[in-house]
């Protein structure tokens, strides 16, 4: 017996999902964008490109959901990475939380140490220079000569 499709069963497939979660996700930004001005095209208020760029996504996840398809069937899928893109969803969300306690570049040299050393197991050296190098030159970058306010950590740093 096939674990397939039923013949002339229609099932959603994985791009199809995706569309319509991009289209979800459009829709649910453009909701919450009421509450910033638009602006005039000559004078854009804050809500001007956030709108824009929402527009833009539900029309492409649209398109995908309307031309996926040819992708395979959702109940077919292997999902192999599970147990990795749980990891790095809970990194990304102690790396939020931490943020503000450890501030920014402690934040962000950790988080790259642990996905470069534990999740892609890269040479120590490289992991160090990578994840020291990025979060100061980027908070460099961010802070200094961008003028952006980032968290500073309670020892200074």
């Amino acid at each position: 017996m096939s674990k397939g499709p039923k013949p002339g069963k229609r099932q959603l497939r994985s791009d199809q999902i995706s569309g319509l979660m991009l289209l979800a996700l459009a829709l649910y930004v453009s909701w919450m964008n009421r509450a910033y001005p638009l602006g005039t095209l000559s004078e854009p208020g804050p809500g001007y490109v956030p709108l824009l760029l929402a527009i833009f996504m539900g029309a492409m996840g649209l398109l995908v959901a309307l031309n996926g398809g040819k992708s395979e069937p959702l109940a077919t899928m292997e999902w192999t990475e599970v147990k990795r893109a749980i990891a790095l969803l809970i990194a990304c969300s102690v790396a939020a939380y931490a943020l503000e306690r450890l501030g920014y570049r402690i934040t962000i040299a950790a988080l790259l140490v642990f996905f470069l050393g534990v999740m892609e197991r890269r040479k120590p050296m490289m992991v160090a220079l990578v994840g020291v190098g990025f979060s100061f030159i980027t908070y460099y970058l961010f802070a200094t000569l961008l003028r952006v306010p980032l968290p500073v950590s309670p020892w200074g740093f």
